[in-house]
């Protein structure tokens, strides 16, 4: 379950959420759909910003998507399929047997996963799909890692809770306590091609990076390294890779 301490910390970052995160490869969501027999109802659980739901509504007709952030919901894109609300992941107001996709983007780590499998079991139609994916940090430029990246990555790890560290580790079933037979997936990873200030955006949307900055001696650190990155990669762009892994399942 999400605790206190990153339900603030979402709700912080929400309005420029949106613009430093990376978009998810079209493909993830081509096989998502492929996997589905019917494409009438979607659920996009833990929606944030509504980026994934915004894919999810070009292949179904219509998206319920929820969060528990009533200011992330604020925040997002309207689609004339896609239905938002706030709500908890674990209790929602949905019938029984009324999904033929259940997605969880970026989110699954922070969830009360008993409950949230229990919610699952019964919103899902017989057949249905689930879906859930993240990824971890950014790789792939070394002068960007030897200059900023890898003293970042290491300032901060103290910062993650044991949710990101679910993710970091790539969703194994047992952190999770997955109850269904798990479906692999093709590999999927995003790429960005992103020059110093949407690296430094990139970061400062980390929940890790929103609790080190409330100790001064940190804020002052971090802001002494983004100043001297932004003087070093003046104009330049960096090819990035963000691996994505993937927890998939037919619920029957």
């Amino acid at each position: 379950m999400t605790s206190n301490r990153n339900i603030k910390t979402f709700g912080q970052q929400s309005a420029g959420y949106a613009s430093a995160r990376p978009q998810y490869p079209e493909a993830l969501f081509d096989w998502i759909s492929s996997q589905c027999s019917h494409h009438t109802l979607a659920w996009d659980c833990a929606t944030g910003n509504g980026q994934a739901a915004q894919s999810l509504a070009k292949r179904f007709d219509t998206v319920q998507a929820t969060d528990l952030s009533a200011e992330q919901i604020k925040h997002c894109i309207p689609a004339s399929n896609i239905s938002y609300r706030a709500c908890p992941a674990e209790a929602t107001p949905f019938d029984n047997r009324t999904f033929d996709l259940i997605t969880v983007a970026q989110a699954l780590h922070w969830f009360d996963f008993k409950r949230f499998w229990d919610e699952v079991r019964r919103v899902a139609k017989p057949g249905a799909f689930f879906c859930a994916w993240g990824y971890g940090l950014f790789e792939g430029d070394a002068a960007l890692d030897n200059t900023l990246g890898d003293w970042v990555k290491a300032r901060l790890d103290c910062f993650w809770a044991e949710g990101n560290r679910i993710i970091m580790r790539g969703y194994p079933s047992e952190d999770i306590k997955f109850p269904f037979e798990r479906i692999s997936a093709p590999d999927f990873k995003i790429e960005v091609s992103w020059s110093i200030e949407q690296v430094i955006s990139f970061v400062e949307t980390w929940s890790a990076y929103k609790i080190a900055i409330e100790n001064s001696v940190l804020a002052k650190e971090l802001d002494y390294r983004f100043r001297e990155a932004r003087h070093l990669f003046a104009g330049q762009t960096f090819d990035l890779v963000m691996p994505i892994d993937v927890v998939a399942a037919r619920i029957e």
